[in-house]
């Protein structure tokens, strides 16, 4: 992909907002390029929208002005002139660039990029009042559920149908 394609950003999503609450996903964002022996990629921009987030899918949901600060970073239509919010003076800036360089020697070439200190895991102080959490956990548990559910069904479908074999 990445001699065929320029990799020029990437916006880390917070965990359980397009699947169940655990599972992380990313957007790439790329153009589609020549092929070629080197790279298109040379710099890659992350907006974390994860670390420090919390979006659920029913009572906390994520909205499209959650998204507005990774717009006004990315700046589609002028992303050649794009200033990072992240510094050494500002820690706690969102929006970053990494080299093609720092990438290649992540281990597996890993995009699972991060800066940002996960202040939950600093201060229990923090945690969301028992009732809310205990009220997520029985959602993500009722979810886990419906999908093992329609695994089953579609399983059972199978068998009727002649597909699989019971066991």
């Amino acid at each position: 992909m990445l001699k065929e394609c320029e990799v020029h950003s990437l916006l880390r999503l917070p965990t359980g907002i397009v699947y169940a609450q655990g599972v992380k996903a990313n957007v790439l964002f790329f153009d589609r390029r020549p092929g070629a022996e080197a790279p298109w990629t040379k710099t890659l921009w992350v907006y974390d929208l994860r670390t420090n987030k919390h979006f659920t899918l029913k009572t906390q949901r994520m909205t499209r002005a959650d998204l507005d600060a990774f717009v006004a970073c990315y700046r589609p239509g002028d992303r050649h002139n794009r200033e990072a919010t992240w510094s050494e003076a500002n820690p706690e800036g969102r929006w970053r660039s990494f080299s093609d360089e720092e990438i290649l020697a992540r281990d597996k070439v890993s995009l699972d990029l991060f800066w940002l200190r996960d202040k939950s895991l600093e201060d229990s102080a923090n945690l969301r009042e028992p009732h809310l959490l205990a009220e997520e956990i029985a959602d993500d548990l009722r979810s886990a559920l419906a999908q093992i559910e329609d695994v089953l069904g579609d399983l059972e479908q199978r068998v009727e149908a002649g597909e699989l074999e019971e066991a």
